[in-house]
């Protein structure tokens, strides 16, 4: 039996490195391009890595040959100039996989909706976002389903915010607690009694492959909603925090009023200001189109999930995110 083939961009991310790996341990030959290919491969060892730019076409192109799967996990280097840059490189994706009969996997967002929609998201409701970046979200997914009437088929998983080992680039890890210390303080963006949804990393890896796994199966443009870890009141994960360190800790809520301030001289800022109405609401995806395809959903139980990725962060004793295979870039 032929060996299948998978071209992963953005293998060194927290959603394209898990999505990587559960490849390989399923049996697939994982490429990944990468523009210092010596140092990702000290990084993962266990990819073929392709030196390239994903945001030259031709580079995408000649490391997508011969592979049945791309999967599209890649943000623009630092997260600098994300609006400009993120759309060509998914053109160089589409372009690749239409010319060699590949399909795409895109881990997508709660971003493509605004208010009209909420409080309860299906992947059919109405994408009126409210930001650019939920904007530019719309229309990368308008240009996959184009591509996907045009041979290049197309898988989208949605899902709520991340955390897991190498979800770096976080809500979890950069506004909630600090990366290599031990948990004494939780900052907690939610506001008391409104829910908000997460995403535990490998579980969202394994629900792409097992989608990957029946794509013969899927509608050409097939997308789905993760239900994820659902903190039903905004409490629940700082509660699962605080049992994962076994002892007393100090939360504090999140100091929204200096977003504002910093907004005008901080990228950063921008981007939390911007995105701050989906901690005002309650905003829940249905995952019952993702049940009904596969018959559940992967779950990790939330303990073990904050507690391994605490570990991964250096916040408890074991490996630090150092060490855990494949580092980490923001969500697009």
């Amino acid at each position: 039996m032929t060996q299948q083939i998978a071209l992963v961009l953005g293998a060194t991310g927290g959603i394209g490195g898990a999505v990587a790996r559960k490849l390989v341990s399923r049996g697939w030959h994982v490429r990944a391009l990468n523009r210092n290919v010596e140092k990702a491969r000290a990084a993962e060892p266990c990819l073929n890595w392709v030196q390239g730019d994903a945001m030259r076409a031709a580079d995408v192109m000649a490391a997508a040959e011969g592979a049945s799967l791309i999967v599209h996990a890649v943000n623009p280097p630092g997260y600098r100039d994300w609006e400009k840059l993120v759309l060509p490189m998914l053109d160089n994706t589409i372009a690749a996989a239409k010319s060699v009969g590949a399909t795409i996997v895109l881990p997508g967002t709660v971003y493509n909706f605004g208010p009209d929609a909420f409080p309860v998201l299906r992947e059919d409701s109405p994408q009126h976002p409210v930001t650019k970046k939920g904007g530019i979200r719309v229309e990368m997914e308008k240009r996959l389903e184009a591509g996907s009437r045009d041979g290049a088929p197309v898988i989208i998983v949605r899902a709520g915010d991340f955390f897991g080992p190498g979800a770096g680039s976080s809500w979890f890890s950069q506004g909630m607690i600090t990366p290599g210390k031990p948990v004494s303080t939780v900052t907690n963006p939610a506001r008391k009694g409104v829910g908000h949804q997460w995403a535990y990393l490998p579980d969202v890896a394994e629900t792409m492959v097992q989608l990957v796994e029946r794509r013969e199966r899927l509608p050409a443009f097939a997308v789905y909603h993760m239900d994820g870890f659902w903190d039903r009141d905004g409490q629940q994960m700082v509660e699962a925090i605080r049992r994962a360190v076994g002892g007393r800790v100090k939360v504090r809520g999140f100091p929204w009023f200096v977003v504002p301030l910093a907004a005008p001289f901080v990228t950063f800022m921008r981007e939390l200001k911007e995105m701050r109405y989906l901690w005002r609401e309650p905003i829940r995806m249905s995952n019952e189109r993702l049940v009904a395809e596969l018959g559940f959903e992967p779950r990790t139980p939330v303990d073990e999930a904050v507690r391994m990725t605490l570990t991964s962060l250096g916040c408890l004793e074991g490996r630090r995110e150092g060490e855990t295979a494949g580092a980490v870039a923001p969500r697009g």
